[in-house]
């Protein structure tokens, strides 16, 4: 995955958070009209990382400490585990991001 994600995200590294997620994604769009509100859903981005990202995430909720709390913390609160698992992704993206900034040394 971090393969994939270096090769179909050269931009990460210069991105914001949420620029991130829109690019891999892994971001809700609203499809509002009028006085019309309905579920934000996630389209757009690079299609390709969207699987692979998935499947990360799938691991991560269940080996790192840090990301299965998140989830459960998620699952609990009555959230669907799509959901969960897309917020795990999304994280995924942003942590891969935060990490390959210049300035990256301030996060650990």
């Amino acid at each position: 995955v971090a393969r994939s994600l270096l090769a179909l995200m050269p931009e990460l590294g210069t991105l914001t958070r949420r620029q991130a997620a829109s690019l891999a994604g892994l971001a809700p769009h609203p499809r509002d009209s009028g006085n019309t509100s309905r579920h934000r859903t996630m389209r757009g981005g690079r299609t390709e990382l969207r699987p692979l990202l998935f499947m990360a995430a799938l691991s991560a909720a269940r080996a790192n400490p840090g990301l299965r709390d998140f989830y459960r913390s998620l699952c609990a609160a009555g959230k669907p585990k799509r959901l969960a698992l897309a917020a795990v992704a999304r994280k995924l993206v942003v942590l891969a991001n935060a990490l390959l900034k210049p300035d990256a040394t301030e996060l650990t």
